[in-house]
């Protein structure tokens, strides 16, 4: 009898447990393992060289142990930074999440989106080179939050954020401008969708909100 495939999902905290729900939904027969780098969340404001060895460091010890047959980095601040470096020092696939800029444009009405992540993923030059390739036509502001990503992982635990904390930290994606308003929001960070309901009913108007791809 085959033995299910085992993919490894990796994540600097909670947020990868959103892009978990729909690996699942398309491979049920799986075995999965879930890797959360709790001890150096959140992994917005660490140095580049110095998250680049971390994440193979926890990584390379989880395949190790588990041999699985994929890796997903469900994170998009090690995603843009990390994935080459990966490839280059395992042999096992490995598949990324970045911020869904391409069908975010390729939807909005009013060719005004916001992309909001971590500061780290919205300056990656990954994230610059989708928006001169996708995003043609559009205006794009791009939205680095400190903070929602621990809010995340706050609201998890049954602690939630005041209301007023997280309007400050959505507010400036919502733009009107030239007679036009911000209609599509890019959640770019996988904690973020744990905190859509709020934003939903938080958000001065409603908007699209889409998430990593």
């Amino acid at each position: 009898m085959t033995e299910p495939a085992t993919i490894l999902i990796f994540d600097s905290g909670l947020g990868g447990l959103t892009v978990f729900r729909e690996i699942v939904k398309a491979r049920p027969d799986a075995r999965y393992v879930y890797l959360a780098d709790d001890a150096c969340f959140p992994y917005g404001d660490i140095p580049e060289g110095e998250l680049i060895a971390r994440v193979r460091a926890v990584v390379g010890k989880a395949i190790a142990r588990h041999r699985p047959d994929l890796v997903v980095i469900a994170c998009n601040t090690a995603s843009t930074l990390t994935l080459a470096d990966l490839r280059a020092h395992f042999q096992v696939p490995f598949v990324g999440t970045v911020p869904a800029i391409k069908p975010a444009c390729a939807r909005s009405t009013s060719k005004r989106i916001a992309v909001l992540g971590t500061h780290a993923t919205v300056s990656r030059e990954y994230t610059h080179a989708l928006i001169r390739e996708f995003a043609v036509g559009c205006d794009v502001a791009l939205i680095g939050s400190p903070k929602l990503a621990t809010f995340a992982e706050q609201e998890l635990a049954g602690a939630p954020a005041a209301d007023d904390a997280i309007k400050v930290e959505i507010a400036p994606c919502f733009i009107e401008a030239d007679g036009r308003r911000t209609d599509t929001v890019v959640l770019a960070c996988t904690h973020y969708p744990l905190l859509l309901d709020r934003f939903t009913r938080l958000a001065p108007w409603p908007v699209r909100y889409g998430s990593s791809s």
